[in-house]
């Protein structure tokens, strides 16, 4: 297919675009060229994708078959709240309107900070363990809010111009090598990762999840099995994109008992699982994370030079 990757020279993305590469014709939208030529095997525009005007026309020209939109401030704390609440929304605004306008499906970055946990005044204990996509999203802060948002308009579009969006939601994206949730004050002190219940995911994983809801997206309605996947994605689905177990490799419901206090009146989880769930992206899109902590921390692999 012929593919939109925004953001693709971020820390994530790069990622993403390396491993759309081998199947798709990609072009990557970010604010600046890379400067030493970047993949050979990528066209790259330069452009503010909160300019309505330059995205419309950048993405009009293309007119891909879908589009991979990962551009956003990743994380609150960075810039002014309102100034990230403005890139974050008006982004996903003008990246999805432009989408839904050439009829191109779309896999979105949202982010487990949707939930509302991990910045929040008083960190909560979630309605339920495992937390399920399902779960109530409550965010006090304007990157959670913008996560919201950015859902909310892909809902928008999808019901008005009939593609279908994914919309992933990654927790905290660890590379091979580089894995500041075992580092040595994270792993000592229990306080510093109870804000998202010690959650973590492989940026490999995060890669292979857009990959699977590329292909969900675009399949046709009612395919059951023309693809890898279990069931075509009509409309908009949002997916959990966490690792397998939690980051410190300690049963779960010890960790919410010893920090918290106590556990959710819905709760199943055994050992040392993630406190999110995975089950809708390996029901629906075959996905499941396969990288732990144990195997990937320490891996030396390249990063993609993109």
């Amino acid at each position: 297919m012929n593919v939109i990757v925004t953001g693709g020279r971020g820390t994530s993305g790069r990622w993403i675009v390396d491993a759309l590469t081998a199947d798709h014709d990609v072009t990557c939208l970010d604010r600046e060229l890379p400067a030493n030529g970047g993949h050979p095997d990528v066209e790259y525009r330069a452009l503010d994708l909160t300019d309505a005007g330059g995205t419309f026309d950048a993405i009009t020209a293309i007119d891909p078959d879908a589009v991979v939109h990962w551009a956003a401030i990743p994380v609150a704390g960075t810039h002014p709240g309102v100034d990230l609440y403005r890139n974050n929304t008006l982004a996903a605004h003008n990246v999805l309107t432009a989408a839904g306008r050439v009829g191109a499906d779309v896999v979105q970055a949202s982010s487990d900070g949707a939930y509302g946990f991990f910045f929040a005044a008083e960190t909560p204990v979630p309605d339920e363990l495992p937390i399920t996509e399902n779960h109530a999203l409550r965010p006090e802060d304007p990157y959670g809010l913008s996560k919201v948002v950015g859902e909310e308009i892909a809902e928008t579009v999808a019901r008005r111009d009939g593609v279908s969006i994914a919309s992933i939601r990654p927790s905290w994206i660890q590379e091979p090598g580089s894995y500041p949730c075992r580092d040595p004050d994270y792993v000592t002190d229990r306080s510093a990762g109870a804000g998202n219940y010690w959650s973590y995911v492989d940026v490999r994983d995060v890669a292979d999840l857009v990959v699977a809801a590329l292909a969900g997206v675009t399949a046709p309605a009612g395919d059951d099995g023309a693809t890898d996947v279990e069931t075509a994605i009509e409309g908009h689905e949002a997916f959990n994109c966490v690792g397998p177990d939690n980051a410190l490799g300690e049963p779960l419901r010890d960790l919410m008992r010893d920090h918290y206090g106590r556990l959710p009146e819905d709760c199943s989880v055994e050992g040392d699982a993630s406190a999110y769930s995975t089950a809708k992206a390996e029901r629906l899109l075959g996905w499941e994370p396969t990288r732990p902590w144990r195997d990937a921390a320490d891996e030396p692999v390249e990063p993609p030079a993109v």
